[in-house]
């Protein structure tokens, strides 16, 4: 029976991080700089981008930054290379129920796709989807309106939209589509990383009620551990519209 105690307050953190394949803004691949950077978010979801799936002559950095974070690692490759596979990952703390990989390419541009996958938190469905759109100013609107028509965002409790958009302009076509579904929540400055001027890295969320909080992860050591800075974000799973109520 209800208490009528109200809604708990739970909360989770997540992330958005494009790491440049592990490759500072100093040109050099320390892999160990990325994993202090997410030891200092302490994320339970973090969205990867630009991730290097297998590295055979170095480090396997998927499965190394999963081990010593104790996170489960989806990968979401987007294209194949005689060195291995490239592309989208995500890391997490809660379980995973489905994993959904999205081909998001379009004509001749680089492959772009969306990683899809359901976790499960305290019996509650979480859908994440971490995306890295292209280049061409004219690919990003086709992208979101592809990735849209693949979401039923009304349907999930929860939807977490997170990665590096690649859109520049505050008043951009593909930013604009997403506004109708996710609002506009706040977009921290995180590229380039040193000295940000563009808000590339993103996260939305619906229902929108749910985001708590948005910003960048600006330290010392994130400023060159990549070309990006972090975005990290604080998710109400408790907000009214998506309750969750004692027993």
């Amino acid at each position: 029976m209800p208490t009528g105690k109200g809604p708990i307050e739970m909360r989770i953190q997540v992330a958005s991080y494009n790491i440049h394949r592990g490759f500072g803004k100093d040109g050099r691949y320390e892999p160990q700089r990325i994993l202090r950077v997410l030891q200092e978010m302490e994320a339970d979801i973090v969205a990867l981008q630009e991730v290097d799936v297998l590295r055979p002559d170095t480090t396997h950095i998927l499965p190394w930054l999963a081990a010593k974070t104790k996170m489960t690692a989806v990968a979401g490759p987007v294209r194949s290379r005689p060195e291995g596979d490239y592309g989208n990952a995500v890391l997490t703390k809660l379980p995973v129920e489905k994993v959904r990989r999205w081909d998001l390419s379009i004509g001749g541009h680089e492959p772009r796709g969306v990683l899809d996958v359901d976790m499960n938190c305290h019996g509650r469905s979480i859908h994440v989807l971490n995306t890295h759109l292209g280049l061409w100013p004219l690919e990003r609107p086709r992208q979101v309106q592809r990735l849209l028509e693949l979401l039923d965002v009304e349907r999930r409790e929860l939807t977490i939209l997170m990665g590096d958009l690649n859109e520049w302009c505050v008043w951009g076509k593909s930013l604009r589509i997403l506004w109708r579904v996710f609002g506009r929540p706040t977009a921290p400055l995180t590229f380039p990383s040193k000295w940000p001027m563009l808000a590339l890295d993103r996260i939305w969320v619906a229902p929108a009620p749910a985001l708590v909080n948005v910003q960048a992860h600006s330290t010392a050591l994130s400023e060159t551990a990549s070309d990006h800075l972090p975005v990290r974000a604080e998710i109400n799973l408790g907000h009214e519209g998506n309750v969750l109520t004692q027993a």
